[in-house]
């Protein structure tokens, strides 16, 4: 039987770390149950000595995920220990990962700390985990530009010292494959008592060689891998999972391990990842790209017509993706249960709430579009499932504008307890004026961050979808919204972010006056 290979996902620690990405803790926990279903190892859920907001997650998830073990990130410090196993203890697999630079630079600019003090912060902390639970982590930061002697020697002591699974990380993304195995390699040999722990890697993209390096190393015995779905995380990324997890798969006879990964899951995962971080997938990103699995040379779609093995070397329902969907065309005509056969095809269990609320989107988007695609229906469902409770619903929205004409926007917005309020308001262009009538009526003070709109399918009946990033009393929400009028697609947008917002359940039952705030137009 082939050895397994863990996987150990930090999407939600080290690719938040993502510039731009803010997940509140309702984020962290549907990507975190999303995770579970995808059937990783072990979830990262974040450095919860970092901040309140950090801990919290962390706690949330340790007492939701069960099939996983939870990881929690401490620097090598009494407090962040001791914070990360309170974070942690209601777990049912808990892990303290520690971590502390072993590269020369890192010491003398970053801990100014010589070499023996760093060692002995190592075996003190480590120790203190393991006084908390067997599961312990360590990683000497920097080791691919640490002295391979001194990291043996830190692995070895913080083994004796209690460390279950020593982590080799490539942190600023510098080792090269074949340099980066054969490190991999000698940790092996040169440190006595490795067999006592799982060798692990944290590969970073900055040269594009996070999966190589990390491939590399499996093929060295390292056996868990540190990778974020997407490949997200700080600077140009980590190792992406679904990379790492396809490879394993598609070139068994090469690596002759395997993971425990449902791999039917990685398509979705890897969507909802990008709609809650607003991070896109560029459409030539291996594996989840949608480019990944379409042909548009001649003789590459006669291979495929020919036999699919000509030009994939993956079957797309792996990742789940559905085989195609040519054999159900869904209209304005398409009743209940072909939708509901799409969606059981397509991968998606919704409960009857949902369902009826789908099905009313998907009748109203076929009066607008004769041919509803995949990508719709999947534009669809991920509003729903990402549906936050609705404080404020916006009921009607009407715009007029034009090149000689002030754009002007009345929007009807239900309030808590029925109210229905109407404000009007004039902008630069229609979703200037949009988002100032939405901001009259709610009332809370925010400032517009980010605006990108994309075309969810072809043609001029296309779904677009707006993605806007608002900022309000210090923090960052993100909220999406799709339709067919792409200032309806961006009003739904903002009352998503708006509605994602504890300030306006609080004015909520505050008050009825509301007060118009200004904002920057979107470009």
């Amino acid at each position: 039987m082939a050895d397994k290979v863990i996987i150990f996902d930090t999407t939600l620690r080290d690719g938040e770390q993502s510039p731009g990405v803010a997940l509140n803790i309702q984020d962290k926990l549907e990507i975190a149950r999303k995770l579970e279903r995808l059937r990783v190892d072990v979830i990262e859920a974040g450095f919860p000595a970092s901040s309140p907001g950090d801990f919290e997650c962390v706690t949330a998830i340790a007492g939701t995920i069960k099939r996983c073990t939870v990881a929690g990130l401490a620097h090598a410090a009494p407090m962040a220990v001791d914070a990360c196993w309170d974070a942690l203890k209601g777990a049912a697999q808990p892990r303290i990962h520690i971590f502390l630079s072993t590269s020369d630079i890192h010491m003398a600019h970053q801990l100014r700390k010589n070499r023996d003090q760093v060692l002995e912060m190592a075996r003190t902390q480590v120790a203190r985990a393991k006084g908390y639970t067997s599961d312990v982590e360590f990683s000497p930061m920097d080791a691919s530009r640490s002295d391979p002697e001194y990291v043996y020697q830190m692995l070895e002591q913080v083994i004796d010292a209690g460390a279950t699974t020593v982590n080799i990380p490539d942190t600023v993304g510098y080792s090269v494959p074949e340099e980066f195995a054969q490190f991999i390699r000698n940790i092996f040999e040169r440190v006595p008592n490795i067999d006592k722990a799982v060798v692990s890697v944290h590969c970073h993209n900055d040269l594009g060689m996070a999966v190589a390096n990390s491939l590399a190393a499996v093929r060295a015995g390292a056996r868990q891998v540190e990778c974020c779905v997407n490949g997200i995380g700080e600077r140009a990324g980590n190792a992406s999972l679904e990379e790492i997890v396809m490879a394993l798969k598609t070139r068994q006879d090469l690596y002759g391990v395997t993971t425990g990964v449902n791999s039917k899951e990685i398509y979705r995962t890897s969507r909802l990842i990008s709609d809650l971080t607003g991070i896109v997938i560029q459409p030539n990103k291996a594996i989840v790209g949608g480019n990944a699995f379409r042909h548009q040379s001649g003789i590459h779609q006669d291979g495929i017509l020919k036999m699919r093995e000509t030009y994939e070397i993956m079957d797309a329902r792996e990742i789940g993706l559905p085989s195609g969907g040519a054999e159900l065309v869904l209209g304005k005509l398409s009743g209940r249960h072909a939708f509901r056969e799409r969606l059981r095809a397509l991968g998606y269990e919704l409960t009857a709430e949902e369902f009826s609320r789908a099905f009313a989107d998907f009748k109203d988007l076929a009066d607008k579009k004769a041919e509803i695609e995949d990508r719709d229906i999947e534009a669809l469902i991920g509003d729903e499932l990402r549906t936050v409770e609705e404080t404020y619903h916006l009921d009607l929205l009407q715009v007029s504008c034009g090149n000689h004409l002030v754009a002007t926007a009345t929007a009807r917005i239900r309030a808590p307890g029925g109210r229905e309020i109407v404000e009007s308001a004039t902008g630069t262009g229609p979703v200037d004026a949009a988002f100032k009538a939405i901001d009259a009526i709610v009332g809370v003070p925010n400032t517009l961050l980010e605006f990108s709109v994309k075309s969810i399918t072809a043609g001029i009946d296309a779904l677009g979808e707006v993605l806007v990033r608002v900022q309000a009393d210090g923090n960052t929400y993100v909220g999406r919204g799709a339709d067919t009028d792409i200032v309806v697609a961006a009003a739904k947008a903002l009352m998503n972010a708006l509605n994602r917002m504890p300030q306006v359940q609080q004015r909520a039952v505050q008050s009825t006056d509301q007060t118009p705030t200004k904002r920057p137009s979107p470009k």
